[in-house]
């Protein structure tokens, strides 16, 4: 497969960011086949980040080599968009550490069954053009064309830099800058905010009552206690955060139903402007500095949502009860 996109080569020292719509298993085969077979002509790494069914095509077209690295989907790209990013960081830091010079990889995200899930994984392919940046990563991210809905392949064209496509890499016209996709994408509407609030509190002015008022709606919820525990924590930073460098009036409102959590919390502030936030700590390595509120609230729930709306900032936090 050609490296070349008008002339310029793929960069082997910062992320490369390519994607390949495919029809068929042998459109699968070709163009992710010789992406990793000329990798390992060239002495770099080759992992495979796949289904199953993606996998053993892959494995075939490249002959079985037992340097091609095949890691399970669901350990790469892991439940939480910021662990997968965290997962890959390590992956190419482990190889970097080996001697390896760039890792490449063909990666297939699982979308999930939701809106929410999709959403949440169509920020993810903008979101590492930006949070994988600095590290030697390749990656050709694989879209089912006969499998997959059409918003994730509109967005797969309008994240991806580069399309792959009859063997070549070419320069994706339809690539939005990540910052202004990311904008412009909008929450999914969740049912449950139309139903009337189990807790609602408008101007918070006693933090560590609502502490306790959020801990005692939560302490006799079913389902699993850990992940009851990460919401709680979760709601306690972002109602923090929202207090310490928001705008008064601050409100929360707290939904419960036997199967999901979800809560918004409201200030009035210019709120973060930022659309990476929370992607990996605020002042990377040096946790010292604080600013891990947003990152950790996007580990501890299944979807974290910023939005902005007629001079308010609200972040929108829910947990499934699994």
């Amino acid at each position: 497969m050609s490296s070349a996109v008008h002339g310029q080569n793929a960069s082997s020292t910062s992320f490369v960011h390519d994607a390949l719509l495919y029809d068929d298993a042998g459109q699968l085969a070709e163009s992710a086949g010789a992406f990793l077979a000329e990798g390992l002509g060239a002495d770099e790494a080759a992992v495979v980040a796949a289904g199953s069914w993606a996998t053993g095509v892959i494995r075939d077209a490249v002959g079985d080599d037992p340097r091609l690295h095949v890691v399970d989907r669901a350990d790469a790209y892991r439940s939480r968009t910021p662990v997968a990013i965290a997962a890959f960081r390590q992956l190419a830091d482990r190889y970097v550490g080996e001697g390896v010079t760039r890792v490449r990889v063909v990666g297939e995200v699982d979308f999930g069954s939701t809106e929410q899930d999709r959403v949440e994984w169509q920020r993810y392919e903008a979101v590492i053009n930006h949070a994988l940046a600095p590290w030697p990563l390749w990656g050709l991210c694989v879209f089912d064309t006969q499998r997959l809905p059409e918003p994730v392949l509109e967005a797969a064209r309008r994240t991806h830099p580069t399309l792959v496509t009859a063997g070549r890499r070419v320069a994706n016209e339809e690539f939005v800058d990540p910052a202004s996709y990311l904008r412009g994408l909008s929450a999914p509407h969740e049912a449950l905010e139309q139903a009337p609030p189990q807790l609602a509190v408008r101007g918070v002015t006693d933090f560590i009552g609502l502490r306790h008022a959020v801990a005692g709606e939560l302490a006799t919820t079913p389902g699993p206690r850990d992940v009851v525990e990460d919401f709680t924590l979760a709601v306690d930073e972002m109602t923090s955060n929202a207090v310490r460098h928001g705008s008064p009036p601050v409100d929360l409102l707290l939904w419960v139903s036997s199967g999901k959590l979800v809560c918004r919390i409201t200030d009035h502030g210019s709120g973060i402007d930022d659309p990476f936030a929370g992607y990996g700590p605020a002042h990377g390595d040096d946790l010292s500095r604080g600013g891990m509120g947003l990152w950790l609230a996007r580990q501890l729930c299944d979807h974290v949502d910023v939005s902005h709306d007629g001079g308010r900032t609200s972040v929108r936090l829910i947990a499934h009860l699994r």
